[in-house]
């Protein structure tokens, strides 16, 4: 699968890049449809409207379509949103990076948390990824900016696949497309 293409996603038929909708701006969630199930998230738009903007409308406009989970760390967390694949590209909606949105109150207390990925402050692109337990560690580091409101088992069986010395799946997981709503 070459992460970013167009065509059918994980080579299934029916399943075209673009399928993506809604709109980012306004977003309260986003379903994401991946080849394992579906993940429903919880955007806090009121807390970090940047940082949610930026992730509805690169899922509303395909930008996450047939993307893989390019990091997967067994207790710990599932990333993705790299179009590239190898966990070094993507950009945001605003350029190639925007600053963070670090909120107090937000942290990385539960299993299902969304943050932003990133090599640093004030380097959001489109990388982001999703908790399998606590990881207060993150905390004053990483933008949080959602949670996973429903498919909490399809996130336990993305963290379960096995994976390289690199942590990157043996198997392609991927998000076949989304929608904002």
């Amino acid at each position: 699968m070459s992460t970013g293409s167009s065509g059918a996603a994980a080579g299934k038929p029916g399943v075209p890049s673009g399928k993506s909708t809604g709109n980012g701006d306004n977003a309260k969630g986003v379903i994401m449809h991946t080849n394992v199930g579906d993940i429903v998230i919880a955007l806090y738009r009121d807390q970090t409207p940047k940082t949610c903007r930026n992730f509805a409308t690169l899922a509303a406009t395909g930008k996450y379509d047939n993307v893989i989970f390019h990091r997967i760390i067994a207790g710990f967390m599932i990333q993705g949103g790299d179009p590239t694949g190898t966990g070094r590209g993507g950009s945001s909606i605003y350029g190639a990076k925007f600053e963070d949105e670090i909120v107090p109150s937000l942290v990385h207390k539960d299993k299902g948390t969304l943050s932003m990925a990133n090599s640093g402050p004030n380097t959001n692109g489109s990388q982001f990824f999703i908790t399998l337990g606590a990881t207060p560690h993150l905390n004053g580091k990483h933008t949080v900016f959602g949670h996973v409101a429903e498919g909490m088992d399809v996130v336990d069986k993305l963290g379960a696949v096995k994976t390289d010395s690199n942590d990157r799946p043996l198997s392609p997981v991927c998000i076949e497309y989304c929608e904002v709503f």
